[in-house]
């Protein structure tokens, strides 16, 4: 659908609006005081209401990273607004990263409780989000097009991509758009992360899906999803655009690296190490070489931390070593990384010097606790956001000037 088109049809006709994720407080109020809207019904979901919303937004406060009961009263209460959506109206979804968490309602035969623990399991296991969100999305009741199909009218997709290739499948679960994976597929993404550690009721109700004894999420091509359409209209090389232009207004030669950056946080970081500096070589001094994606972190540890802060980590003791003058970081865009509660860390030519002065432990061993925030924050380098209302994956900068 042309961009006149879409616009036509939210300006013609009656529109039941449904914000969900972490930006959603921004993206609804925002779009609900646009002129001539006819605006029916219009919710919000989202972690916390940071801006005043407009009279007639339903606002819903609920959990993030894992569901809890809020989430499933918010798909409930998200699945009751879509009922009320006519033939001739228009059903919006403003969408952004979180979503899978803050709203979320399982099929029947399985409890919340399992599904926050199936998703826990996987999250320990490694899991990336293109795993979780295929079991997430058969597991519930809104996502992987089951929103949208149960809407008798057009349903929009205006998403915020917080994932590597701006899959709509996969930001918040897909609750809009179709779903081409099968429980099949779940079922492999449920063997693979965490297997036999997920209780046997749950794995029984993923292989009755595989059978056929469960429907399946609604494919491309679906009649109940006909008259849905999605776009993403904000995703990770926006802040890496926004990163170039800022770099380059201080005056450093900036180069974006367009390859995602993916897999597990400590291994793929001294790949990126090697990849920027042979970038780097291309421009003068200073240098700033930007990337994004989103890494993983297999939890075997008790440690604090997050993949952005392992990520820096694994490349402490190689930026020290560096021959110029080096700081890196990596830090996640919703302000937010893992469980430390901070975006990220930094790490420069002096980092271990002051570790070791410090009198902390090597890298590794805060690495094999899952301890990342431990190191960083006894030498002040962790990254401090706050909350940024928006997530678009996590973005990694590293600066090099003459040595």
């Amino acid at each position: 659908m042309a961009d006149t088109a879409l616009s036509d049809l939210l300006t013609s006709r009656p529109l039941h609006v449904i914000a969900v994720g972490k930006a959603a407080a921004g993206m609804a109020a925002a779009f609900v005081v646009v002129p001539h809207l006819s605006i029916r019904q219009a919710l919000a979901i989202g972690t916390h209401k940071h801006e005043p919303m407009p009279p007639q937004m339903e606002w819903l406060a609920s959990s993030h990273p894992l569901p809890d009961d809020r989430s499933e009263v918010a798909a409930e209460r998200a699945l009751a607004v879509v009922h009320g959506v006519h033939s001739g109206e228009v059903l919006l979804i403003l969408l952004s990263g979180g979503a899978s968490a803050l709203m979320a309602s399982p099929i029947d035969g399985m409890t919340l409780a399992d599904k926050i623990g199936t998703t826990r399991i996987m999250m320990n296991a490694g899991a990336e989000i293109h795993a979780l969100n295929t079991v997430r999305r058969h597991l519930s009741k809104v996502k992987g097009g089951r929103l949208a199909a149960a809407c008798v009218g057009t349903t929009v997709t205006l998403a915020i991509s917080d994932v590597v290739g701006d899959d709509l499948n996969a930001i918040g679960s897909g609750p809009g758009v179709p779903d081409p994976t099968t429980w099949q597929d779940a079922a492999v993404a449920l063997e693979r992360f965490g297997g036999a550690a997920h209780p046997d009721h749950v794995r029984a109700l993923v292989r009755k899906g595989v059978t056929g004894e469960i429907a399946d999420t609604p494919k491309p091509g679906h009649a109940s999803l006909a008259r849905a359409t999605a776009r993403v209209i904000g995703s990770r090389r926006d802040a890496m655009a926004g990163a170039e232009a800022a770099a380059a207004e201080r005056g450093y030669h900036p180069i974006v690296v367009t390859d995602p950056v993916i897999g597990e946080a400590r291994d793929a970081a001294p790949r990126w190490l090697e990849h920027v500096r042979t970038a780097a070589a291309a421009v003068g001094r200073p240098a700033c070489v930007i990337s994004s994606g989103e890494t993983t972190v297999r939890v075997t540890g008790r440690g604090t931390g997050g993949r952005n802060l392992e990520f820096a980590l694994a490349i402490a003791g190689l930026v020290s070593s560096m021959p110029e003058t080096t700081a890196a970081s990596s830090i996640g865009t919703d302000g937010i990384d893992g469980t430390a509660g901070v975006a990220g860390a930094i790490v420069d030519s002096t980092t271990m010097s002051r570790a070791t002065a410090a009198g902390l432990e090597t890298p590794s061993h805060y690495l094999a606790a899952n301890d990342s925030f431990a190191f960083f924050a006894s030498l002040d380098d962790v990254v401090r956001l706050g909350r940024t209302e928006t997530n678009v994956g996590d973005l990694q900068v590293i600066l090099i000037e003459q040595g």
